[in-house]
């Protein structure tokens, strides 16, 4: 690190959750901040909404009064009559923020979009208004980038750092004014990789033939493209996040990767010491309770000897590798059956999907469910007080008949609460009302396979179309307990550019699976000797066909139903233990190098 450096991270995320950078940005924070203190600011769109939760503004007396060239660009930016405003992100570290009305340029879109067009062949087409709101902030925050600069001392220099397309419009611009400022471009996934991988089954072995403008303009992203493009080609450091996005960028965007930012987390917010494993306990008794709710109205199981696995993230079938996903638990629910193997695996889907409403019926199990425990807990409270008095009072040392103890009221509610929960119909595999169920792949997959919960089938499923979170009537819990409560993370991407859900498991003591296709699971294998022994898992995708992908899958949840419950703690432990190798404590040093190449690039 430069000891006579700024550096201003710039993202559409910062105090803006609206997709996987934000993770990055944010775990990021408190190690950046670390290293750099007060050298390190933030710039992002302001979207008062959004911000409200985590950003505090400082008022006009504390921006005053704030001697460093942050606040002095912002003053100067105000004094030209622009909405910026300065003040802290409520996370760990509290760095310093700066965020930017989009808005407030709206009048002057059209010259924004003449200038890109005119100056860098990027055109706008009308009636985007993510795009408007991407060069409308792309504009401003190469005029705060420009003013900071203006506020600087020699020797001290500005380094800015961009992160995916939706920050680059500010690069080429900033390059054409000749602004002494040491750029560096990150994009985490190509966006024209992310739609091809998505509509390419065999996506890796074409992507040397893609030509890049057709392609763009058949997705409609020709401008959001052009404008990733423009700032991988004006930055002096251009970077990604795996060795497996390098060749996306090689093929797609024409600039070889100066770097590769491998991403972390701050472990320390999951760290539980001796704790997890009690953690485990607590988390998984409360997914009991949602089974119990879902399968027992039907028919039961022995929940000491059943597996909690799931998967989640964004709702791309093939990409993230819910296909292989399910076609591996249809081939482990026959295996077990076929062995004749004790204990059952619920494997959950957790996602996103358009849907009307939580399925009725399960709400209403979840109710009854409810119910059936105050009724047992108002019998257990009846019958201890009277069972104490008996006893104190007996001259006998037999246990008196416990049923005489319960009221009839609570022997008639009892029964009758059983009786209207308890049918015949099948679990659904599905907890909501999707809008258009007829076309979802992994109903259509459940249906082709007849894997619908039927009593004899090992592996149960739960699809469950929308994000765990404490306000969920079904769940009642953050995502970070569910996943705690889990026995395995299965997450084997086709496409993943990173991949932060196994890396989430590993740091709160869960066994994950990744896949080599996976920047996550690439980085495993380069840099964890023994990975399999630490509980992380890499499928094999890369010039493997489909079924010995989902061939080996099946081989690994196979070797999991069949540990003990030793062997999994065991393992449990030692995936705790391994988390500190993703801390960004550990891989900050790539960004830092990262930094010190643009310093000398100018």
């Amino acid at each position: 690190m430069a000891p006579d450096a700024l550096l201003v991270e710039v993202a559409w995320e910062v105090c803006n959750q609206v997709g996987g950078i934000y993770t990055v940005i944010r775990s990021k924070v408190p190690a950046t901040v670390q290293g750099w203190d007060d050298r390190y600011c933030l710039l992002g769109p302001y979207f008062p909404h959004q911000a409200q939760g985590e950003f505090e503004p400082f008022d006009e007396h504390q921006l005053s009064t704030l001697n460093d060239p942050f606040a002095g660009a912002v003053r100067k930016m105000r004094s030209y009559g622009y909405d910026v405003q300065l003040g802290v992100w409520l996370v760990t570290g509290r760095p310093r923020v700066v965020l930017i009305n989009p808005f407030q340029v709206y009048d002057r879109l059209n010259n924004i979009k003449s200038d890109l067009w005119h100056n860098h062949g990027i055109p706008t087409p009308e009636g985007d208004d993510l795009l408007h709101q991407v060069e409308a902030f792309g504009h401003l925050a190469k005029i705060f980038i420009q003013t900071l600069t203006g506020e600087v001392v020699p020797p001290q220099r500005v380094v800015a750092h961009f992160h995916e397309w939706m920050t680059g419009v500010a690069i080429p611009e900033l390059r054409r004014d000749q602004v002494p400022a040491h750029l560096v471009f990150t994009t985490h996934a190509t966006l024209l990789g992310r739609y091809l991988a998505m509509n390419d089954p065999n996506f890796y072995d074409h992507l040397m033939q893609v030509s890049w403008l057709p392609e763009a303009q058949h997705f409609n992203i020709e401008t959001a493209v052009r404008i990733e493009r423009a700032a991988a080609h004006g930055s002096h450091v251009f970077t990604t996040v795996s060795e497996l996005t390098v060749r996306e960028c090689i093929y797609l965007l024409d600039r070889i990767p100066d770097a590769v930012l491998p991403n972390g987390l701050n472990i320390e917010r999951f760290v539980a010491l001796h704790e997890f494993q009690n953690l485990h306990q607590q988390y998984k008794s409360k997914i009991h309770e949602f089974v119990m709710a879902h399968f027992f109205q039907t028919y039961s199981f022995d929940l000491d000897n059943t597996l909690y696995m799931f998967t989640s993230g964004r709702y791309e079938y093939h990409n993230k590798g819910f296909d292989l996903t399910l076609e591996a638990l249809a081939r482990l629910n026959y295996r077990i059956q076929q062995n004749n193997v004790d204990g059952q695996v619920v494997m959950f889907f957790i996602t996103k999907r358009p849907f009307s409403s939580i399925n009725p019926g399960v709400l209403q199990n979840r109710a009854v469910l409810d119910e059936v425990r105050e009724t047992c807990e108002a019998i257990e409270r009846q019958v201890g007080e009277r069972l104490f008095y008996a006893a104190a009072a007996s001259s006998e040392h037999r246990l008196p008949d416990l049923s005489s103890m319960v009221d009839d009221y609570w022997k008639l509610r009892y029964r009758r609460t059983l009786q209207s929960w308890k049918t015949h119909i099948l679990p659904p595999v599905i907890t909501h009302n999707l809008y258009d169920d007829q076309n979802d792949d992994i109903l259509n997959f459940l249906r082709r396979a007849n894997m619908v919960n039927n009593q004899h089938d090992r592996v149960k499923i739960v699809y469950h179309p929308d994000f765990v979170s404490p306000s969920s009537p079904l769940f009642g819990m953050e995502y970070g307990q569910f996943v705690r409560g889990c026995h395995l993370g299965i997450f084997p991407s086709y496409y993943e550019p990173w991949g932060y859900t196994p890396l989430e498991c590993v740091a709160r003591g869960v066994p994950a699976i990744t896949s080599d296709l996976s920047g996550f699971g690439d980085y495993v294998m380069q840099t964890v000797p023994e990975h399999e022994d630490k509980g992380i898992f890499v499928v094999q995708r890369q010039e493997k066909s489909f079924d010995e992908a989902a061939e080996e899958l099946t081989n690994m949840l196979w070797d999991f139903v069949l540990q003990n419950r030793r062997e999994r703690i065991t393992q449990r432990n030692k995936v705790e233990s391994s988390a500190d190798l993703f801390d960004w404590k550990n891989l900050r040093v790539h960004y830092d190098r990262a930094y010190a190449l643009a310093l000398e690039r100018i």
